[in-house]
């Protein structure tokens, strides 16, 4: 998902939207013979994601620019670990800087706050094994990249987008409604004009939706804002016979004891729409010029 060609395209955009006509104080400020040599820090604990991407934004300005990406995608870190060191032209390092850090401190971020939910599901009273699972709740033009943090958290994708899976929303139900059509016939329909490798996925907001989407045949039923009694309820009425999703309102404090009523997929647009970056440092350590 997270390409070489994807990773290339999003940080040239993000360096031409930084620097469009050059640096203009390391132009002036920095000779242009200097070297500078950093360190990427981590000044509070979390866990890393995005080292190629960290790599890449300094060799697109100038590829002798080395950098040795020392933490591993999806590795936990403490205040103070050494993540990355970065060496050569001290206008290059200093100019691909902002942007190397910028994806690098929202990716950890999301990979950090995923850990968390995906810890916090794990310790249900109920022993059972739940995934924990995005949106498309993402920042646009950035979707690879915050699903890739996702997986490094230990969580896991949902669609990627509207090409790679049928999910149809309250409001697809709505215009069937309007259109008085019936949605087990609905869902047959579908089945019959796609791939025998494509999945669907219906959302229902009420117990009573849950018959005709068995019904007609989909595979995963997502349960929206459903009261954990109603979730109980509802994985014992679809009885294995899809896959069970709970989504809405997901929260740190409510993840374990919605993953004990025995679905088998939570997802949450927290994990990509509210994060906070995790605070990481490029710090010079020497001149080695």
């Amino acid at each position: 998902m997270l390409t070489t060609a994807t990773i290339e395209s999003a940080l040239r955009f993000a360096l031409d939207e930084d620097a469009p006509w050059g640096d203009i104080t390391g132009d002036t400020f920095i000779p242009a013979t200097a070297s500078a040599q950093a360190v990427l820090s981590a000044r509070e604990a979390g866990i890393f994601a995005g080292g190629e991407v960290f790599a890449r934004a300094f060799s697109l300005v100038d590829a002798s620019v080395e950098v040795d990406v020392t933490a591993a995608d999806g590795e936990s870190f403490s205040p103070g670990d050494t993540l990355a060191t970065v060496s050569g032209p001290a206008r290059a390092v200093l100019r691909a800087e902002r942007i190397a850090l910028n994806f690098c401190q929202r990716m950890s971020g999301i990979a950090t706050h995923t850990r968390a939910f995906v810890d916090a599901a794990a310790t249900n009273s109920a022993g059972m094994s739940v995934r924990i699972a995005d949106t498309r709740k993402t920042t646009p033009g950035l979707r690879a990249f915050e699903k890739h943090a996702v997986r490094c958290g230990g969580g896991h994708n949902h669609r990627f987008g509207l090409s790679d899976a049928v999910m149809v929303k309250d409001n697809h139900l709505a215009v069937l409604a309007g259109e008085k059509a019936d949605v087990s016939a609905a869902i047959r329909s579908a089945r019959a004009q796609l791939s025998h490798t494509t999945t669907i996925e219906v959302e229902v907001d009420r117990l009573e939706q849950i018959g005709p989407v068995l019904d007609g045949g989909a595979d995963i039923i997502m349960l929206d804002n459903f009261s954990l009694a109603d979730l109980r309820a509802g994985v014992e009425l679809i009885a294995g016979r899809a896959v069970v999703e709970a989504s809405g309102n997901v929260t740190l404090d409510t993840v374990a004891d919605i993953a004990a009523t025995g679905v088998d997929v939570i997802s949450s647009g927290a994990l990509t729409h509210s994060v906070r970056a995790i605070d990481l440092g490029l710090d010079l350590v020497l001149d080695a010029g």
